[in-house]
């Protein structure tokens, strides 16, 4: 090739054989820019399936145990919804018994305010039964007997004689008469006598006197020793009043 010619017209080998691979790739991939993939090797695509079933048996396996959730889920529905009633029957219940107990409640306060009213009269009844309580003397120590067939006579004389107090009016009984059944044979302690004065202050004066005059002068009976005392309430340990005793020998 002449040194004065141009070097542009006819490529060199190189060049040729450039265009001739780039030639022969366009005509057998036409439609592809870049060369195909390299093909896989057998043992790849082994491992690629066994990889594929095993993720396929762990979605079957997730699958089953998501049918036994469905399975829990809805048994703790029903048993949900069972509960439900219970609680809806527990309520009805509860709101009876609430009534039952608002009705009680109303008894009892009524029963209440009744105690109370029986605790008044009881304690009216109390002072009513002291006060005619308090017109009572006890008469100890007197022969059986002795009285006759007319206590009252015998009370009227024996005791301004035994007190030596003048009463003025004579004296007035409403009852008087021994306690307890008689004794057959005669024998042992003589019953005592309760006797129910009209006026309270002859009661009173009787027993100022067993009080203040001890002893007594000598009686016509014969007992070791006479008392005077005030009756005590029944059902009660101890009198309303101070206890007057008096030795009458």
């Amino acid at each position: 090739m002449p040194r004065g010619k141009s070097a542009g017209k006819t490529p060199g080998k190189p060049a040729r054989q450039l265009l001739f691979s780039e030639a022969l790739r366009q005509q057998k991939h036409p439609s592809m820019e870049d060369p195909p993939p390299f093909p896989r090797s057998r043992m790849a695509d082994d491992t690629q399936g066994a990889t594929m079933d095993r993720i396929l048996q762990e979605i079957l396996a997730v699958s089953r145990k998501l049918e036994g959730m469905d399975s829990a889920m809805e048994a703790l529905t029903a048993e949900t919804r069972s509960m439900r009633l219970d609680i809806a029957g527990f309520q009805s219940q509860i709101s009876g018994l609430d009534q039952r107990v608002a009705t009680v409640e109303t008894q009892v306060a009524s029963w209440t305010d009744r105690d109370q009213e029986l605790l008044h009269l009881r304690s009216k009844l109390i002072d009513f039964e002291d006060r005619s309580c308090r017109n009572n003397v006890r008469l100890l120590g007197f022969q059986e007997g002795i009285e006759g067939a007319d206590m009252f006579s015998y009370l009227r004389e024996t005791l301004p004689k035994l007190t030596e107090i003048t009463f003025d009016p004579p004296l007035e009984f409403q009852r008087a008469h021994r306690l307890g059944p008689k004794r057959q044979n005669g024998n042992g302690r003589p019953r005592p006598i309760i006797v129910c004065f009209l006026c309270h202050m002859q009661a009173h004066q009787l027993l100022q006197a067993a009080r203040m005059q001890r002893p007594f002068r000598s009686a016509p009976w014969k007992s070791d020793s006479q008392l005077i005392s005030p009756k005590r309430l029944p059902n009660e340990g101890k009198p309303s009043y101070p206890f007057i005793l008096a030795s009458l020998t």
